[in-house]
């Protein structure tokens, strides 16, 4: 006869397991290395704030925080109109408008951001400024004189190096948003495209109400943190001697030899407006997860 077992028969406890993995894989997705960088921006602030040298080199550097400012505000603006209409370029059916939208953002893509901002400060807009004035004097040797002077207000001298760094990173990342516009707007369906064309709307309404508010609300993020990153290279424009935070925290160690006070409280500067903004940007994507 054969002999049955009298050992109960025990189950796992499903929940408890569910839950412990859960607990676990919380922990190893938790954003970890943002508190440490959190808590290493309160480090350097306490440090700013208790030891009288770091004190004494933020009060001095936090002069040129209004240009670093300035700087970055103006041209992430012009650079989002230079790379909207590039990225509009890049998906043009017009061959000419197709392949100089193509060349620009190839051109700045292939050169250094540093060599660009040189090259641009130095070279592009003195020529540019060379050219206009030559316009001007053409016009007058023709009889136009009155026009001709408003060609010839200006010269290389009267344009402010903190205007040609503006025109430099406007320039040099208007070609980095034209991608991101290029891919927000290929990211929407041709199909509403063509809904709104058989409703009447031309091209251009078709684009303006349907099509680019989508784009862009897609491509937010990306905004974002191109923005944060436009923060950080304007330390660039010092090189220009524009007195940003990164120029008056080097005039500050050349003249008092503080050199690890200086470069610590710029460092921290520059991590708390990043981590800053970078807090921003979360929020805007939770916020479009949300919507979505």
């Amino acid at each position: 006869m054969a002999e049955h077992s009298t050992e109960p028969n025990i189950q796992p406890d499903q929940p408890s397991t569910d839950l412990k993995v859960g607990q676990e894989t919380r922990v190893q997705d938790f954003p970890w290395w943002f508190v440490a960088l959190i808590l290493i921006a309160i480090f350097a602030g306490f440090m700013i704030y208790t030891t009288e040298n770091y004190r004494d080199a933020f009060n001095f550097i936090r002069i040129g925080l209004k240009v670093t400012i300035q700087v970055s505000l103006i041209s992430y603006a012009i650079a989002l109109v230079i790379g909207l209409l590039a990225g509009l370029g890049r998906i043009s059916r017009n061959v000419f408008i197709k392949n100089a939208a193509r060349l620009y953002i190839e051109l700045i893509r292939g050169v250094p951001m540093l060599v660009l901002i040189f090259f641009i400060a130095l070279v592009g807009v003195p020529m540019i400024v060379d050219g206009i004035n030559s316009f001007g004097l053409w016009l007058g040797a023709k009889g136009l004189t009155g026009v001709s002077a408003a060609f010839t207000l200006f010269n290389n001298q009267s344009i402010p190096m903190k205007a040609r760094a503006i025109v430099a990173l406007s320039v040099t990342y208007g070609a980095f948003l034209a991608e991101i516009f290029r891919a927000g707007i290929q990211s929407i369906g041709r199909g509403q495209m063509e809904a709104a064309r058989s409703l009447g709307m031309s091209y251009g309404q078709a684009m303006r109400f349907i099509i680019l508010p989508q784009a862009v609300r897609n491509v937010l993020p990306a905004l974002g943190n191109d923005f944060i990153a436009m923060v950080k290279d304007s330390s660039l424009v010092s090189l220009l001697a524009v007195r940003d935070i990164a120029q008056v925290a080097r005039l500050y160690a050349g003249s008092t030899f503080r050199f690890r006070e200086a470069y610590v409280t710029l460092a921290a500067m520059y991590l708390i407006m990043t981590v800053v903004l970078s807090l921003v940007v979360q929020a805007i994507e939770r916020r479009l997860r949300k919507n979505d």
